[in-house]
């Protein structure tokens, strides 16, 4: 007796056919992307400040993919080329530094306990004269990239000399900046006539425009230092080459007297009557305005850079802050230079920023942590007008993430992340760095810069500057 077969074949060949199916369909399913960052605590700095417990981050490129939960994440299906747990940790965008000389780690504590015109006259502005070339430049962004990056800093404001160099640096590094060629009305370290200045200032511009990482600006170092005339010339220039402007505005108590003794007004006042003020600007400190002059900043959208522990060093003065957030202004945080504070560490601003309006204001409710973290993150964004870009973690914008241990003594016990974030975390919790999706650090580990070489050029530079203030 023979059997019919047909049946079998015909039952498997319908089976094979629909795992065929079900196959393909899952793999038409998969989303490829670059890099998924998965299981930590995802704060997300947007407007909804949402904090997703077991949450996941996808990034593809340069940008930002999706933001969700674990259960998002298992419907997504994603296929990552790299994959980072988080797990335990907290997920946040990447800090930004609104203001800083990143080069002038090479000065720090050069000159400590002076007010800011002496430390400036008789150690900065002389040490500079002697010292500051091209590469003395580029090791002291080294040196400022290699401690932004194991911070957790993903972008920082600059001002200083021979930018050029520090955007090739910056660049190569992997780290975010806005970074502006310093214009002064006396001889610097890389021009000693104005005119000189601004030609290489234009073709810096024009060289990192529309660069990925590098917004090239231009730097009028403070009103008291450049002329009306120049300061006119750099508002025109910003405006021919679509370029943000960053600036030092009323920082200390003499600003305002030098000013009000020249062109009586306030510098605020002042700089509004020269039409100076604008959307591209970002004035660093602002320590010393008035209700009138914030109403200004409002009205022109200027970015505001506040620097707590650089004015409190120099007894600058303090900051309307609390006022400032009130109004909503375009606020965020900076470290200034390092001979000034003497770190780069936002952390610190942050648990300073905080802690400083409290005393001040002698009301405990004033900069909240969470202020304080929108200040360091979204805030820093809104200052530099680079808010659709960074500051927050959302789909669409540019990857640029830090994953951050939440396992320290001084992290034991939590009872609110926000709160350990600002009061309790220090740079040195910061595990893993990512910017433009690409990681610089990976679990303690700098991936883009050697820091013991960069250390042993560093200390080089520390004999000379020493012996030439002698």
């Amino acid at each position: 007796m023979t059997m019919n077969c047909n049946p079998i074949r015909n039952a498997l060949s319908v089976l094979l056919l629909s795992l065929s199916v079900v196959c393909l369909t899952n793999a038409q399913r998969v989303t490829p992307i670059d890099l998924l960052i998965k299981g930590g605590t995802v704060v997300t700095m947007d407007g909804e400040f949402r904090v997703i417990e077991n949450g996941f981050i996808a990034i593809r490129g340069a940008r930002i993919v999706a933001v969700g939960d674990a259960a998002a994440l298992r419907q997504a299906n994603y296929q990552a080329r790299q994959t980072i747990d988080a797990t335990g940790k907290a997920v946040m965008p990447g800090l930004v530094n609104a203001h800083t000389h990143l080069p002038m780690t090479l000065y720090r504590g050069l000159a400590d306990d002076l007010d800011l015109q002496e430390w400036l006259t008789k150690y900065i502005f002389p040490a500079e004269a002697k010292n500051t070339t091209r590469e003395f430049t580029i090791v002291g962004t080294e040196l400022g990239l290699v401690e932004l990056i194991r911070g957790g800093t993903t972008t920082y404001a600059d001002m200083y000399y021979f930018e050029d160099a520090i955007a090739e640096v910056t660049k190569h590094a992997g780290v975010r900046g806005v970074l502006g060629e310093t214009l002064i009305d006396f001889p610097a370290p890389d021009h000693k006539k104005w005119e000189d200045a601004v030609s290489y200032t234009e073709k810096f511009l024009r060289r990192w425009k529309n660069d990925p990482l590098i917004v090239p600006a231009l730097a009028p170092h403070a009103a008291y230092t450049v002329s009306t005339e120049h300061l006119k010339q750099v508002a025109a220039l910003a405006e021919k080459h679509d370029a943000p402007i960053l600036t030092h505005i009323a920082e200390a108590p003499t600003e305002t007297v030098t000013i009000n003794e020249r062109y009586q007004a306030r510098p605020v006042e002042y700089l509004e009557r020269i039409g100076f003020l604008s959307s591209r600007v970002t004035g660093a400190h602002m320590v010393h305005v008035n209700d009138a002059d914030m109403l200004t900043l409002k009205q022109r959208d200027v970015g505001i850079a506040h620097c707590p522990q650089s004015n409190m060093k120099l007894s600058s003065g303090t900051a309307p802050v609390p006022q400032m957030l009130a109004q909503n202004l375009r606020l965020g945080l900076g470290t200034d230079g390092a001979a000034s504070n003497n770190d780069l560490s936002m952390w610190e601003e942050m648990d300073t920023a905080s802690k400083l309006h409290k005393l001040v204001t002698m009301k405990p409710t004033v900069v909240t942590a969470r202020e304080a973290l929108m200040m360091a993150t979204l805030g820093g964004a809104r200052a530099l007008h680079l808010e659709k870009e960074i500051g927050s973690l959302e789909a669409g914008k540019r990857a640029d993430v830090i994953v951050v241990n939440l396992d320290a003594v001084h992290q034991v016990p939590r009872y609110n992340l926000i709160s350990h974030l600002v009061y309790a975390t220090k740079a040195t919790d910061v595990n893993d760095t990512i910017v433009n999706g690409k990681v610089l650090m990976r679990a303690r580990r700098l991936l883009t810069l050697d820091e013991a070489t960069i250390k042993a050029r560093a200390r080089k530079f520390q004999t000379q500057v020493s012996q030439s203030l002698r």
